[in-house]
């Protein structure tokens, strides 16, 4: 019998989404590989064992008499993972929201001075320490809200400094704090002030200079670009971000969420790891999703903030075979929600995904999302011992039961996070 670090006994419902090694597709997604009556034994940061009580109890027993963590007869599923946000600004924009309220368009709003460049003015102003406390208590927020590890673009500062900036606020974070950061250079999320009148120039700077030293200073896993009329058209998209793969960066794209532009088709021609929003992507955007194994990750909350009524096809999606992921989209400008739990509530309610569909997409789906996969989203021996014990029995009632805050415990590498989510790192 070997000594467990901590041992997660009592689960009612354990649901680990063991299973193949990548994205879950059509009926798969909806297999949570659950057992009645469970146990998760943990050695160091990693998972020993998920399974039933009485196989996991009769291998481990706990190395100190604190080292066990009651489930209570309710839900244990992995960590939840975030693989869209844009967690590093400098101010939140509530004015905008009461803008949109009022009626003015997310083009409107950008027009007038608001938008992405309100935020770049922002950051470009702010120290590192100012970022960095922003940056941590979005991340408290979510870590209390179930989320283990978390996707944090770049974009908002669009200028190689500021740029260089915010990814270097991202891996502080990455070091400093419980949660796990993932990040991706978003040089191209829109064209600043002083480069409209030349915008060709402003895609010669990010593919030419801001590219190769991100990746010299290792900064980014991913380079992102978002792709929608009146942003990057499909060819400026195409060339930042094989400008990115020739340099070490994995393509991922803000994918037709305003108009079918051709990002999924972009995204699929240059093997982008995911293609993001398509709210409004085509059929042969999904079919080359589909063929090309591209993981798409839809941002319900987004379409929710903006007050649109029109949400990414995921039906169709799931039923074309391509594996789908949810993320919350943090940002301050078009969806300012660090909950996981209401993005798995969206998605069931508007986008028709079930409970168990939106499980994965939050999970394992997720961690797949930001080639993670390895290392987070199911729970398995090997894997990081990132799990959530819910104040619920069955894991439908995680979506059911919205609007509010239904985590019990925490778990993120082996250490149970302190009540509201603090840094244990």
């Amino acid at each position: 019998m070997r000594d467990a670090d901590l041992l997660v006994v009592n689960v009612g419902e354990l649901v680990t989404l063991a299973g193949p090694s990548g994205p879950r597709r059509g009926a798969a997604a909806r297999d949570l590989s659950a057992v009645k009556g469970g146990a998760v034994a943990v050695v160091g940061e990693r998972i020993a064992a998920a399974g039933p009580e009485r196989d996991v109890l009769a291998a481990f027993r706990p190395a100190r008499p604190d080292a066990v963590l009651d489930a209570r007869r309710s839900t244990v599923t992995p960590g939840l993972v975030d693989p869209h946000t844009h967690a590093v600004f400098a101010r939140t924009r509530e004015a905008e929201f009461a803008m949109r309220v009022e009626g003015r368009t997310y083009e409107e709003i950008a027009e007038a001075g608001g938008g992405i460049r309100s935020s770049v003015r922002d950051l470009r102003a702010a120290d590192e320490d100012r970022l960095l406390a922003v940056g941590r208590a979005n991340l408290d927020r979510a870590l209390a809200h179930g989320t283990t590890t978390v996707e944090i673009k770049s974009g908002y500062g669009l200028s190689l400094e500021a740029e260089l900036k915010s990814l270097r606020v991202a891996r502080r974070l990455s070091a400093e704090h419980a949660v796990d950061v993932v990040p991706t250079f978003l040089g191209a999320h829109e064209f600043p002030d002083e480069w409209r009148a030349d915008r060709e120039g402003y895609v010669r700077l990010v593919a030419e200079e801001m590219v190769p030293e991100v990746a010299r200073q290792r900064l980014a896993r991913f380079c992102d670009v978002f792709c929608e009329e009146g942003v990057f058209t499909v060819e400026q998209s195409r060339r930042i971000l094989l400008a990115g793969k020739s340099h070490g960066l994995a393509p991922k794209l803000h994918a037709d969420e305003l108009h079918a532009s051709g990002g999924a088709e972009l995204a699929a021609a240059v093997g982008a790891v995911s293609a993001d929003h398509l709210v409004c992507v085509s059929d042969r955007g999904i079919e080359g999703l589909a063929a090309a194994g591209v993981v798409a990750v839809l941002l319900p909350g987004t379409t929710l903030s903006l007050g649109s009524t029109r949400y990414a096809p995921a039906r169709k999606l799931v039923d074309a075979g391509v594996p789908v992921a949810l993320a919350t989209d943090m940002n301050p400008g078009s969806s300012m929600t660090e909950s996981m739990q209401i993005v798995m509530s969206l998605a069931s309610m508007m986008l028709r995904l079930t409970p168990a569909e939106a499980l994965t997409a939050a999970t394992v789906n997720a961690a797949h999302a930001v080639r993670a996969g390895a290392e987070a989203g199911s729970l398995e021996p090997g894997k990081l011992a990132d799990v959530v014990v819910w104040e619920v029995d069955d894991h439908r009632a995680i979506p059911y039961h919205y609007g509010v805050n239904l985590v019990r415990s925490v778990v993120k590498r082996g250490r149970v996070v302190p009540s509201g989510g603090a840094s244990i790192s």
